[in-house]
């Protein structure tokens, strides 16, 4: 008696199914960066250009950077010649002082201090004078030509 060969196995064959739901779920994520892709257009850039995003990004630049020149008269009791004289900073850091300009006065006692760049542009700030309080920044100090 001999023994019949083994069945040849067929190459498996996916369902119509598992096409559908590949299929669905390609279409679902599609639709998803579709509607952040509007979402961020119609809320971050449309309104004023890029004008929301850069006052964000300006504001807090300014606000680290003020932190930074503070911080440095408390320990060292004047404000710095430039802003390449801080130390301890962070890499973080290191963004925002490269977007803002300084201006110490001769004894560096007190400084000008505005944001060149935002996200992408120039952002207009408008800081409220408490912020200021305390700090050594004067308008006095901001160059003519700004």
């Amino acid at each position: 008696m001999t023994i019949p060969p083994p069945p040849r196995l067929r190459a498996k064959r996916r369902s119509p199914w598992f096409y559908a739901l590949v299929g669905i779920a390609a279409s679902a994520t599609a639709t998803l960066l579709i509607a952040v892709a509007i979402y961020s257009i119609t809320h971050y850039i449309a309104p004023g250009g890029t004008k929301v995003l850069d006052n964000k990004f300006g504001d807090q630049w300014l606000k680290t950077s003020v932190a930074l020149l503070e911080l440095h008269k408390v320990r060292y009791g004047k404000y710095p010649s430039s802003l390449e004289d801080l130390k301890f900073i962070g890499d973080w850091d290191r963004n925002a002082l490269a977007r803002v300009r300084y201006y110490p006065n001769q004894d560096r006692t007190a400084y000008y201090i505005e944001v060149e760049t935002g996200w992408m542009g120039r952002p207009e700030l408008r800081l409220p004078d408490e912020f200021w309080r305390g700090t050594g920044y004067t308008e006095s100090l901001k160059p003519a030509s700004r």
